[in-house]
């Protein structure tokens, strides 16, 4: 019996034994994986814009960033993703109604959902409104070549040179790419667009300070974000000097007195908004728990024992086991039918808030043709310019309310009863005549 207990323990040893040397050689590899994040091939230039040089270093990072190119393609969105996307489909078509919301300005003529970042700069060229007059300002966040670009000639010679002039006199053929986020000597995060740098600085916040984290924020939110031209420079500019709501936006360009274009309906000074990802997301949940944009839509991922941001941007919905499942502990199904369901409710307020602002335009129509006075429309006027703006702000962004329900639930709301408002004191002007 003695002999066979130290037979037992000797095996027993040398299965121990065994199990450790594994473990200390897998310990001892994955240490060495983790030190080689990327293998340093070239010396790339701080604004560097061909991601055809940053391959060469990251080779998986840029199979990633291939992949956001053919969406449709390489992902179940379309399974998924019931509003917005990165197909090019006609919006005037798919709503009628928005030639009459957007009647006298550019958007009547071409509104077109975005290709997405791959193929932004080609998007801008083709893209009919402002036809050839289109100024450098509206390639601002459309191509890498543009963070170089701005600290050769500066903003305001870019905002204030025609597109295409700049486009042919720079050699401008990049899309948006690794240097618009990183800089390719240090690799860190950083703000390259000066709109965002400025607009922050007016509310207090020195981006060049920003930690990490906010960084994966803030290069996003440098173009998702609402802004104007201004002056006959067209010098990009956020209104948020009063505040990121649509309140304060609405607060600053009244005082101001901005307008876009004159509505050709309804004779009301009008306000266009753009794609307010970021000052939506800031008044949600996602914002207030520290999660940033790059947080769900570049989850971070694995490669042996480096761990790195996915470079294929694209709908969360698609990704829920990283984008979602490291904070939330229920299933896959569930996150997707919660987002679903916002997103459902939203579309359903937001058309609504539409029905509604087009009965404010057939008031206002109905009371003019009848010849009410020009100052008995002053609040129906300013009543649907109101309303608008608020539908829009919902409308042009492109979570459809899940980047923060609640506010996106506000401000439809807010916009139908200012459109029943409009439409109510049009009635009663014509009445009064």
């Amino acid at each position: 019996m003695a002999k066979y207990k130290l037979g037992f323990i000797f095996l027993g040893i040398i299965i121990l034994t065994m199990a450790a040397t594994g473990l200390l050689i897998s310990i001892f590899e994955h240490q060495q994986e983790a030190r080689l994040t990327y293998l340093k091939i070239v010396d790339i230039d701080p604004d560097e814009p061909d991601p055809i040089i940053w391959k060469q270093n990251f080779p998986q990072q840029y199979d990633d960033y291939m992949k956001t190119m053919r969406t449709s393609e390489l992902s179940q969105y379309s399974r998924y993703g019931r509003y917005g996307g990165s197909e090019s489909y006609d919006k005037l078509n798919k709503h009628p109604n928005f030639k009459r919301m957007f009647a006298g300005y550019a958007f009547s003529v071409e509104y077109r959902e975005e290709q997405g970042h791959m193929r932004a700069l080609e998007d801008v060229q083709k893209i009919k409104r402002l036809g050839k007059d289109k100024p450098g300002t509206c390639i601002t966040c459309k191509t890498s070549d543009l963070p170089k670009l701005f600290k050769e000639i500066g903003p305001k010679k870019v905002y204030a040179t025609n597109m295409y002039e700049l486009i042919k006199q720079h050699k401008i053929t990049h899309p948006i790419s690794c240097a618009d986020c990183h800089d390719g000597k240090t690799l860190e995060l950083r703000v390259t667009r000066p709109a965002f740098i400025e607009a922050m600085a007016k509310r207090g916040i020195d981006v060049t300070k920003a930690s990490h984290q906010d960084q994966r924020t803030y290069v996003c939110g440098q173009c998702h974000v609402e802004y104007y031209f201004k002056g006959p420079g067209k010098y990009l500019t956020f209104p948020w000097e009063k505040g990121l709501s649509i309140d304060s936006i609405e607060s600053y360009y009244d005082e101001i007195g901005f307008k876009d274009w004159v509505h050709a309906e309804s004779q009301s000074s009008m306000i266009k908004m753009q794609h307010p990802e970021f000052e939506i997301w800031s008044s949600g949940i996602h914002s207030r728990s520290g999660v940033t944009c790059s947080d769900c839509h570049m989850p971070y991922k694995r490669m042996g024992a480096v761990k790195y941001s996915d470079h294929w941007i694209r709908t969360p919905l698609e990704n829920i086991s990283n984008a979602c499942l490291p904070c939330h502990r229920q299933s896959e199904e569930e996150m997707k039918e919660r987002v679903l369901e916002i997103q459902d409710k939203t579309y359903n307020l937001m058309s609504r808030a539409e029905k509604a602002n087009i009965a404010a335009i057939d008031a206002i129509k109905a009371a003019q043709t009848s010849g009410t006075s020009e100052p008995d429309l002053v609040e129906a006027r300013n009543l649907f310019r109101r309303s608008s703006m608020r539908w829009d702000f919902v409308n042009a962004e492109n979570s459809m309310g899940f980047h923060s329900p609640q506010e996106t639930s506000r401000i439809l709301g807010d916009s139908i009863d200012y459109a029943r408002q409009s439409q109510i004191s049009a009635m009663k002007a014509q009445k009064k005549k």
